[in-house]
């Protein structure tokens, strides 16, 4: 009986330690600091004397496509790892970034608007009230109002506004992004997915300070992580142009469906990248 007493104090013991230093437990072979502390890169100053060409570029990130599947994974924080989204919304929370409407139409992104607490607070937990059977008399229903969050799943695209310039002091082509938008499913009652619509839009030269400290997953060396600001800096991400400056200021799937829709955008990407290779043609 005394040494039963004795198990059950050590076991007692063992648990009272383990929930009073359990916060000094490393998971890990050494401490990671390095994506904590990082800095970005200022941006190279430049000056509209200098620049000979420009293009605004629109394009859609498709996180169902295998390069960009580690801007969407985890879904759930884990591992001091995060989504984009997730990352995205932990600035928001800070309240470092601000956060812009898309408009009526869900189609300004000219950041005219900043979103106020409240518009951002219904965007992100929606309300609905659904009739069920009462408990105390089930021939009779009430009212229940339930809360739906938004969660990093359901973010399965993003749209990138950029500028595409030749810096003649450099003798270059530069992209800079502008901004950026989460997207998500816009279903119909039955379930059928009717296109993707933006949630707001963020000034990126802002949000890479916070993208700067946040680690992505990379394959075969762990120890050679990158930041979401690497993974935009790099182009390490795969995409579609869908959209540049035209007298008509529409994008291709205005007057363009499926495979003739891509196939606009690639051209789109070599005319942009042949500007560059043409100016250094004999």
């Amino acid at each position: 009986m005394v040494d039963m007493r004795r198990a059950l104090s050590l076991i007692v013991a063992a648990v009272i330690a383990t929930a009073a230093f359990g916060q000094t437990v490393l998971d890990g072979a050494y401490i990671r600091e390095h994506a904590a502390t990082r800095r970005t890169v200022p941006y190279v100053h430049l000056r509209e004397g200098d620049v000979q060409w420009h293009r605004r570029v629109w394009r859609t990130i498709d996180l169902r496509q295998m390069l960009n599947l580690a801007l969407y994974y985890p879904t759930v924080p884990t591992n001091g790892r995060k989504s984009l989204f997730d990352a995205i919304m932990g600035a928001v929370r800070d309240g470092g970034v601000n956060v812009y409407h898309p408009g009526v139409l869900l189609q300004d992104d000219d950041f005219r608007r900043v979103m106020t607490t409240d518009e951002r607070t219904n965007l992100l937990e929606r309300s609905d009230t659904i009739q069920t059977a009462s408990l105390e008399n089930p021939d009779s229903s009430i009212s229940v109002v339930t809360t739906t969050s938004l969660t990093s799943d359901q973010v399965t695209r993003y749209r990138l506004k950029e500028d595409w310039h030749f810096d003649k002091q450099r003798g270059k082509v530069d992209i800079r992004i502008i901004g950026l938008a989460p997207m998500r499913e816009v279903r119909s009652e039955s379930g059928e997915i009717l296109g993707h619509a933006p949630l707001f839009w963020l000034y990126y030269p802002e949000l890479r300070y916070y993208l700067a400290n946040q680690e992505v997953f990379t394959s075969g060396n762990e120890a050679q992580r990158i930041t979401f600001e690497q993974v935009f800096t790099k182009r390490r991400f795969a995409s579609t142009i869908d959209k540049v400056t035209n007298v008509h200021d529409r994008g291709s799937a205005a007057y363009l469906s499926g495979m003739d829709a891509l196939l606009a955008g690639e051209r789109i990407k070599h005319d942009l990248f042949a500007y560059e290779h043409d100016l250094w043609k004999w």
